[in-house]
């Protein structure tokens, strides 16, 4: 079994949900009472979303090519980074490890096309739905089509992120909200709806849509099952 290095922190409330996952996941596969071999280096939030509002990416560059050679030092075979919005770094972390990182965005690309969808909804934060680094390569690389909400939509996905989701809050609300935008990009033409932030999975679920939900914690946190036990 190779060892899984996992970057955390991004935030606590989805770290935890990708360490239950991937040791359920592990467990099933081999019985018993096993469970991932795994190195985790959890970073401090409040240093990611002081940097995220004000735009310091070079700050937030370097917290987290400072986790990466931690987790690399650590003993880990590849890196998972717990979280959609980083992998805007995802290349600046490869410039200083020599372990593979498994990127969320293929991840959710591949259970898409194995769908048989060429279109999906896309929400997470606004860094996510709006900049190229995630539409692009989903775009570019697999070849799919990403519908986003309109803006006054983005703004409500993005503030529930930060404001009640971050902080573990699941407010029926605001579910109710999220439900009526998944509606909309529905009817804008999207087969299945992209879950791109890594707590949107805790509060909307499968039920609350029409169309298929890909939660990208999940897909994610079984690709690392699937890879760690490869031979």
């Amino acid at each position: 079994m190779k060892t899984i290095g996992l970057m955390g922190g991004m935030t606590c409330e989805s770290s935890l949900e990708y360490y239950r996952l991937i040791n359920l996941g592990v467990r099933e596969r081999l019985g018993g009472v096993h469970s991932a071999r795994s190195v985790m280096v959890s970073v401090d939030f409040a240093d990611i979303d002081k940097a995220l509002r004000l735009a310091k990416w070079d700050t937030i560059t370097d917290i987290v090519q400072r986790a990466a050679l931690d987790i690399q030092r650590g003993g880990a075979d590849f890196l998972v980074i717990c979280t959609n919005t980083i992998h805007k770094l995802a290349e600046r972390v490869e410039d200083v490890i020599d372990i593979p990182i498994l990127h969320i965005a293929d991840m959710v690309a591949e259970a898409i096309k194995a769908m048989g969808y060429r279109s999906a909804g896309l929400l997470g934060t606004a860094f996510t739905m709006e900049e190229e680094f995630y539409r692009g390569r989903l775009q570019e690389k697999h070849g799919l089509e990403v519908v986003i909400p309109d803006d006054t939509d983005r703004k409500i996905i993005n503030r529930v992120i930060y404001d009640e989701l971050s902080t573990g809050m699941l407010n029926d609300d605001s579910r109710r909200e999220y439900q009526r935008i998944i509606g909309k990009l529905h009817q804008r033409g999207a087969e299945g709806v992209i879950l791109g932030c890594t707590e949107i999975g805790l509060l909307v679920k499968p039920g609350d849509s029409p169309v298929p939900l890909f939660d990208s914690t999940v897909l994610h946190a079984a690709a690392a099952v699937e890879y760690a036990l490869r031979d």
